[in-house]
């Protein structure tokens, strides 16, 4: 193929979102992740130093210290930085106290305004100690330090949910009950597959080029993956609609706030022009799932069904007759729109805490024909594995545990610690005795003498004997660290890590079959016989 045949095929693409393409550096007004531990993260929009009222631009300030952006951005992803000595208290570059004295005093009026001097980027010290690092945006860690409006469907989770669900990119998603955003963020990156708003070049417009006309054809019928997320209260879904357009999801999710128990999930203000989603899968986080499972058919349901569903779980499921009439509940005086796509068979999870909602929300599914019910619940274990250094060998150094290992070193440290206490109960009755020798002498009015004319040689002879102290074993432990493989060492266990995040809530998971008309039927027939 020659070089200029597939150039005309090529589309341009909307600004990649940073949750989809965070690539390797940091950048201004982009997202960025502060982690100060494992599971504190601290999230912030990257300015510079020209876009801040302050001299040193807007800093983010941590228990570890204080971190400006001018230091944060360009930065590798994954990247130590440390903290900066910043003056939190004067920083500003100019002085509105001051100006608000001098209008105050008439001398502002007199005086003419001149034009604000360019200040000049102040490059902040480094700290003597603190810092964080810096780390790209995720589902993953978006979960973990996102705003919290109502409770969050955790990493571990939502995960499950997703490959329960057999999402897949170019699946389209019905999320209802967004909250947060939390699975907002992790079912966009699972259906991605490229932008629907993309245009062809302009070096592409070519007629009569059959490559060019065949990428557009091609361009049209793919299919893009798409979340539809409802939410009924419209503070949290108007602040998940800005989140969502500020991390550049704006073309792959549709935010929409309504009561989905009565409009169903259909996207749209006007009831002849609504879009249907054509959902591959869908997500109910609602205190009663049930209620909004009338909406998630092939067909409008019976006013039998829509009464069972609504009543009590324990009254047995209606026999359903094809001549019942349509649910006054779902306004059979307009035409009834399905919001799942009719090609394919439909997977269904619903989230919930109690148990008596997954047994409404099981019966209203049986009576509406979904098949291979199932409910799971989460208990999610993460396991921490590393090696175990015990040994008096360790005293000083970190991540090992200074106590004997074994008798044997535990008897060398107590007669170390006996003959050291020896020693100086020696040394200090020694000491005494020359002090009351000297005293008796000076009594008598004789010069006292030593037997050996020294009185130095023998508390010398003495202390070359003395076991050595703490500060000469931590000063041994850390030379004998330079020529020690410490991943070669301890030995290997694992423990369970209790402070993992994730919920104790039930999952039900169901297919809905696609609808069999009587033309597949033939149409099976005549292919298979």
């Amino acid at each position: 193929m020659a070089s200029g045949e597939n150039q005309n095929e090529d589309f341009t693409s909307p600004t990649p979102s940073i949750f989809f393409d965070p690539g390797t550096h940091s950048a201004s007004g982009r997202l960025g992740i502060l982690q100060l531990k494992r599971d504190h993260l601290i999230p912030t929009i990257l300015s510079s130093a020209t876009e801040s009222e302050y001299a040193e631009g807007d800093v983010v300030n941590t228990r570890f210290g204080s971190f400006p952006h001018t230091t944060l951005i360009g930065q590798p992803w994954g990247t130590q930085i440390l903290a900066s000595v910043v003056d939190t208290g004067s920083r500003a570059s100019t002085s509105k106290k001051r100006k608000r004295d001098a209008d105050d005093d008439g001398e502002g009026a007199h005086k003419p305004k001149l034009e604000p001097k360019k200040r000049e980027v102040v490059q902040a010290a480094t700290a003597s100690s603190g810092f964080v690092h810096l780390v790209p945006p995720s589902p993953e860690t978006w979960t973990l330090c996102l705003p919290h409006r109502t409770q969050v469907v955790y990493t571990p989770d939502y995960s499950y949910i997703l490959e329960r669900l057999r999402v897949r990119p170019g699946d389209h998603i019905i999320e209802a009950g967004a909250g947060s955003g939390s699975f907002t963020h992790a079912a966009v990156r699972a259906v991605f597959n490229g932008y629907a708003s993309e245009k062809p070049l302009a070096n592409g417009t070519q007629s009569g080029n059959r490559n060019y006309e065949e990428a557009i054809t091609k361009k049209r019928s793919k299919r893009y993956g798409a979340v539809y997320s409802f939410e009924f209260h419209k503070p949290r879904a108007e602040q998940l609609a800005a989140e969502i357009k500020e991390h550049g999801l704006g073309d792959s999710v549709t935010i929409t706030n309504r009561d989905v128990y009565e409009e169903g999930f259909c996207v749209g203000s006007q009831d002849d022009n609504r879009k249907a989603p054509d959902a591959d899968a869908v997500f109910l986080d609602l205190p009663a799932p049930w209620l909004a499972l009338k909406h998630l058919t092939r067909s409008p349901p019976s006013a039998a069904v829509v009464k069972a569903v609504t009543a009590s779980s324990e009254a047995p499921s209606p026999s359903v007759k094809e001549d019942d009439p349509p649910a006054q509940a779902l306004d059979s005086s307009k035409p009834f729109q399905s919001a799942l796509n009719p090609n394919n068979a439909v997977r269904i999870c619903t989230f919930s805490p109690c148990i008596e909602q997954v047994t409404k929300t099981v019966s209203a599914m049986r009576s509406l024909g979904w098949l291979e019910i199932d409910m799971v619940e989460i208990m999610s274990k993460r396991l921490e594995v590393r090696r175990e250094r015990v040994g008096l060998q360790e005293e000083g150094l970190r991540g090992a545990n200074a106590s004997a290992a074994t008798v044997k070193e535990a008897v060398q440290r107590l007669r170390d610690v006996e003959g050291r206490a020896k020693i100086f109960h020696g040394l200090q009755k020694e000491k005494q005795d020359e002090i009351m020798r000297k005293a008796e002498a000076r009594k008598r009015g004789v010069k006292p003498q030593t037997p050996n004319g020294n009185d130095r040689e023998t508390p010398k002879a003495i202390k070359d004997n003395i076991p050595p102290s703490k500060h000469d074993r931590l000063e041994r432990a850390k030379k004998d660290l330079e020529n020690r493989d410490l991943f070669k060492e301890g030995r290997l266990i694992h423990r369970t890590e209790p402070e993992l995040k994730t919920h104790t809530s039930y999952l039900v998971f169901a297919v809905l079959p696609r609808q069999w008309s009587k033309d597949d039927e033939q149409k099976a027939r005549k292919k298979w016989g």
